[in-house]
């Protein structure tokens, strides 16, 4: 930033403000100096913003229009620019920041040295190096030390893999079917980006079906009671044939009929008696009705059948209950009163514990459930208790009292409704599975301070960032126990902390989900090489490829190793299959163990199986592919699309060798630009086949592996090309890198004003030795990762 001279304020001036004054007075001059202060502010603010834009200026006419006019106008002009690129309208640094998605475009292809074309003017490597220096400068102007934009991440529902990882590390419950789940949509290579995550009604009606059925699998609940159900003829009582049966029972003086049935359990039995009387006197009808131990009075003031209902608690085996006419009365031809049974019924729901106590209980049960009331008194303490552990680490945050309340309430209805304290809290626990506080990654919205400042994010919330980052799954109790003391953001015990993270089991979900996408590893399921072709390859070799990828990343990660050891190591994975399909002697067995490379032509991802398979064709090699996989995944410089109305290969008129065939393709100046930096990466790897075997001629032709890039630069081979990228270009692939996982842990694809950041993530590994977890501490301390920012339009 360009030094400003700021004039002091005049002393007299000073010493007049601080004169004493009277009471009064002060007031006054307090105001006084808060103008002079907002004056002052104001003055430097103002200066500071326009001597940047003058020193943006003055470099983008003294220093970068000058390069541009020697290598870029003849082509790019102010109008009808080749490609429909014209840099020369953009005749100020102002207008370089408004077009800074074709300065970025343009700035590739002079990193690649596509640019200027070989039949122009000749750049030297130093005016290369400044015009880059240059455009990315002014293109990308942002101010590192006045409070760049964080940015901000759209809510985030957890993928399927994030989901099934964080319902096994929450209950405990392997739920395979969110496999089934409808898959994820990829942003920016990867299927974590807030903005493609959907959730569409479907998805919603798998979360409310797998809450129900995760909940079932963690806690036992006792098999549902019994029930019983009997209903009778009141002519079929016993003593019934004392009376007068017509449709019904009609009891005309004072006695008793019984029912007599076997209880099948103990349990409460319910007897509804169909009842009405014939009234006559001062009261109504009076009926008892009694299991022996207890007598339960029963009045019938109705003439039309009633329904009467008694219950009594019964033991198995065989049960009578007494029905009992009380109060007869008769005067003749006058008053007759009378009882009618029209019917009965009884139904039985069997007496069982509410309450579990099985000594083999599952381990997810005693685990959730670690505390059970005694009795009914203690529910409410023991649902507390639960529930705010259960809902705290589902959240991934302490749970708020009133969220609490609502989780309680909900359980204290179903216990009301009969429910066992294990079926209360099954369905308070589903009830936190479908929450948008579980499904998504919910961080409170914040707004940068009056200063500008972006505000810091909260330690829970900074916990799942690296939590989800690492593991792909909520943070552990001990991460949570750092967030509330407010550890994570001390540097020694974070890296401690990360360290422990990238040793742990765990950490094989972050190879899993983010190396086998940055790699494209996944397409290697899909990928069908002619086997009448390539012999020896199945699917047991295809799984075998896959291993050996994630296996040696790990290697590179769990051991801290420079990650520039992803493309040069000397060192891979192997079992028996995959050693004796490379031609490597001396594996034995099924496992997997590290073997050394050294002495062949091996080393490094570029070499492995699973990358070359991937990009190739069924029945042949794809430089092109290759070349394109190159500068996506290890340059972060990928080519534009290719122009319309181009055929491909196979169906052009092209003859000779496969080179001979690409050069005859590339003559067309519309395919030149990109080819030209594409096809030389790809030839280096020639000397494997379309399945990653070695090979010296394609066919009967020898195989050419040299290459030349756009900018002159020359290699041979694999080896040749391995030495490129980790010397001339290993700083391009660690931000290459350092940004495709910054992508992967914001879940967010980078823009300009991440500039800073990435700045700063490389600085800080490169002064590491290139260290692994270095890098990943360097990507969790980062603004974008600590803090929240703000959408730009």
């Amino acid at each position: 930033m360009q030094s400003v001279s700021i004039h002091p304020v005049d002393h007299r001036v000073s010493r007049l403000l601080f004169v004493r004054l009277p009471r009064a007075a002060r007031f006054a001059q307090r105001g006084l100096l808060a103008c002079v202060a907002a004056l002052i502010v104001c003055f430097v603010g103002g200066s500071v913003l326009v001597a940047d834009e003058l020193a943006s200026e003055v470099k983008f006419r003294e220093q970068l229009l000058p390069l541009l006019r020697t290598y870029c106008y003849d082509c790019h002009g102010a109008e009808d620019g080749e490609g429909g690129v014209s840099l020369e309208a953009d005749d100020t640094a102002a207008k370089l920041v408004q077009g800074r998605d074709h300065w970025m475009r343009a700035l590739a292809q002079v990193r690649l040295g596509t640019m200027p074309p070989a039949d122009s003017d000749v750049m030297d490597l130093s005016s290369r190096t400044r015009m880059i220096e240059l455009i990315d400068e002014l293109a990308n102007a942002i101010d590192c030390v006045q409070n760049p934009n964080a940015g901000k991440v759209t809510l985030r529902r957890l993928n399927r893999a994030e989901y099934r990882n964080t319902i096994r590390d929450l209950v405990g419950v392997d739920y395979a079917p969110a496999d089934d789940f409808p898959g994820d949509d990829v942003g920016y290579g990867f299927d974590n980006i807030g903005d493609v995550l959907s959730l569409p009604p479907l998805l919603m009606e798998k979360y409310l079906d797998a809450a129900e059925t995760i909940m079932g699998e963690a806690i036992y609940t006792p098999p549902p009671p019994e029930l019983f159900e009997l209903e009778r003829s009141p002519a079929t009582l016993i003593g019934a044939d004392k009376f007068n049966v017509r449709s019904h029972l009609v009891m005309s003086s004072n006695g008793t009929v019984t029912l007599q049935f076997d209880a099948p359990f103990s349990g409460t039995y319910t007897l509804v008696l169909s009842l009405s009387g014939d009234q006559g006197g001062d009261e109504p009808v009076r009926v008892e009705v009694t299991d022996g131990r207890r007598a339960i009075p029963v009045e019938v003031k109705e003439s039309e059948p009633t329904d009467k209902t008694v219950a009594f608690r019964l033991g198995k085996g065989t049960r009578q209950i007494d029905i009992s006419f009380l109060n007869d009365y008769y005067v003749k031809d006058k008053i007759d009163r009378n009882l009618h049974v029209h019917h009965v019924k009884v139904s039985g729901v069997e007496q069982r514990s509410q309450f579990v106590s099985s000594p083999d209980l599952p381990v997810t049960h005693r685990v959730l459930l670690f505390e059970t009331p005694g009795n009914d008194r203690e529910f409410e303490r023991a649902a507390k208790a639960v529930l705010g552990r259960f809902a705290s680490r589902a959240y991934r945050r302490p749970i708020g009292q009133s969220e609490l309340a609502r989780l309680v309430g909900l359980a204290s209805q179903v216990h009301e409704n009969g429910g066992s304290f294990e079926e209360s809290m099954q369905v308070a626990m589903q009830a936190v599975l479908v929450s948008p506080y579980f499904l998504f990654r919910v961080e409170r919205p914040r707004k940068p301070g009056p200063d500008g400042v972006m505000p810091l994010i909260n330690q829970y919330e900074l916990a799942t960032r690296i939590s989800y980052f690492l593991w792909s799954s909520m943070p552990d109790d001990e991460l949570l126990r750092m967030a509330h003391r407010g550890q994570l953001r001390d540097r020694r015990m974070l890296l401690e902390k990360v360290g422990r993270m990238i040793k742990s089991p765990k950490a094989s979900r972050f190879v899993d989900n983010f190396a086998s996408q940055w790699l494209q590893l996944r397409n290697l399921e899909i990928v069908q090489p002619d086997t009448r072709i390539y012999r020896g390859f199945d699917d047991e070799v295809r799984e075998a490829m896959r291993v050996e990828t994630l296996m040696f990343f790990s290697e590179v990660m769990r051991n801290n190793l420079p990650v520039t050891e992803l493309l040069s190591a000397d060192f891979t994975y192997m079992n028996e299959t995959l050693a004796k399909f490379y031609g490597i002697n001396d594996v034995r067995g099924s496992e997997f163990r590290k073997v050394s490379l050294s002495g062949t032509p091996r080393g490094g991802l570029l070499t492995h199986a699973s990358v070359l398979t991937v990009t190739s064709n069924p029945t042949r090699t794809s430089p092109v592919k290759r070349g394109k996989w190159i500068l996506d995944n290890l340059l972060n410089t990928p080519p534009p699309p290719a122009p319309p109305n181009i055929p491909e290969l196979e169906k052009g008129k092209l003859v000779g060798t496969l080179r001979e065939r690409m050069e005859q393709h590339r003559s067309n100046p519309a395919c030149a630009a990109c080819h030209n930096m594409m096809d030389p990466l790809g030839f280096a790897l020639e000397n494997f086949d379309a399945v990653g075997r070695w090979r010296t001629r394609d066919g009967r032709d020898e195989i050419d592996a040299s290459g030349s890039m756009p900018d002159g630069t020359s290699f041979d081979g694999i080896n040749g090309l391995r030495d490129l990228l980790t010397t001339q270009r290993s700083e391009q692939f660690v931000r290459c890198l350092a940004e495709k996982m910054l992508i992967y842990a914001l879940g967010r694809g980078t823009e300009y004003y991440d500039k800073c950041a990435l700045d700063k993530i490389t600085a800080d590994v490169r002064a590491h030795d290139y260290k692994f977890a270095y890098l990943i501490a360097a990507i969790i301390q980062s603004d974008p990762f600590q803090k929240q920012g703000y959408r730009e339009p």
